[in-house]
């Protein structure tokens, strides 16, 4: 993706992902890939635990997800309330779903980390940061499809 925004009124994005910062989000799947995987491939009595840590890794990411608005907020001058105020939805949401049975807030996860990136799609854009949204989209995909997946293993 370009520096070029689609959004014509919106600043150009001149912050692109660099290499580095594309293995470490690609690595950042890792966990959710083997996390699905394992609760179809566990013992019983392991599954319990696998289902626990997929949840609390997705818990982790999808909190992540809402931070990067308290520093789009701070940057914001004069400071905009409501990129603080969707800061914290993610999370709570996020822990919500951690406590729940796997099968549901597995779901929970997949849903929250689908909503985040539409909101970053309207959002980014507007913040000089469109060219993170490819990465974004790649990333929220096999995140979210995960879940889904360890979901329906739990």
């Amino acid at each position: 993706m370009s520096g070029r925004s689609r959004f014509p009124d919106a600043p150009a994005s001149t912050n692109q992902p660099d290499a580095v910062t594309l293995r470490l989000g690609y690595a950042g799947l890792v966990p959710f890939m083997l996390g699905a995987l394992l609760l179809w491939l566990v013992r019983p009595d392991a599954h319990p635990y696998v289902a626990a840590a997929l949840s609390a890794y997705a818990a982790v990411i999808v909190s992540f997800l809402g931070g990067i608005h308290w520093g789009l907020g701070f940057r914001a001058q004069p400071a905009d309330p409501s990129r603080f105020i969707w800061g914290v939805v993610p999370s709570l949401v996020a822990w919500v779903a951690v406590v729940m049975p796997p099968y549901a807030g597995l779901v929970v996860h997949g849903v929250m980390l689908i909503v985040c990136y539409g909101v970053d799609r309207r959002i980014y854009p507007v913040q000089a940061a469109a060219a993170w949204l490819t990465l974004r989209f790649r990333l929220t995909l096999v995140a979210s499809l995960s879940c889904f997946i360890g979901a329906a293993g739990s």
